[in-house]
């Protein structure tokens, strides 16, 4: 009688483990749909922001027309990205479109003192922190998943219950060194 009380005790303590374990998981799974989510919603924004930036500055430039259209097909390829490499591959392509873009009111000190563009261009910038802020969220809430996923013994219910690890968000890379300078 104390044996089968004894197994029936093991087997009962494995199964709450074992449920425990996936229930983190699952947990952590939903935190990173979650900021994931939060990301897309700064980006929407971005998007919703960028047609007024660009007839703004067309009004100024347009003679810039490569500049313009560069952030027009940048802004299409990344609303039309899937995954997460190749979103975090087209937001790269469109920040530096913007930056491009930005460029532009050195050149036309008439689109500088616009008031719409000034109001866009900052309005444009909170929104880019709030996606490197969303970003880096999101990616501290995958490390934590993909570490659960990695470690015993959660590996091993990741592994029976198709739990797969997730990508990174990357932003642009940044230069590993110092840059020269010469006068």
């Amino acid at each position: 009688m104390i044996p089968v009380l004894v197994v029936l005790g093991v087997i009962v303590l494995l199964l709450i483990v074992v449920v425990s374990l996936y229930n983190g998981l699952v947990q952590k799974r939903m935190r990173c749909q979650e900021a994931w989510s939060q990301i897309d919603v700064q980006l929407k924004r971005r998007y919703d922001l960028i047609p007024n930036l660009v007839e703004t500055v067309k009004g100024y430039a347009s003679h810039e027309k490569g500049t313009l259209e560069a952030v027009i097909n940048a802004r299409s390829r990344a609303m039309g990205a899937t995954g997460v490499k190749e979103q975090a591959e087209a937001e790269n392509m469109l920040s530096g479109a913007l930056r491009q873009l930005f460029a532009l009111q050195e050149s036309y000190p008439n689109l500088k003192a616009n008031e719409n563009f000034s109001s866009l261009q900052e309005e444009l910038t909170g929104t880019e922190n709030k996606i490197a802020f969303s970003r880096q969220h999101y990616n501290d809430t995958v490390s934590i998943f993909n570490a659960s996923c990695q470690t015993f013994p959660s590996n091993m219910i990741a592994g029976m219950f198709g739990f797969k690890e997730r990508e990174f968000f990357q932003g642009e890379e940044v230069a590993k060194q110092a840059p020269k300078v010469s006068f």
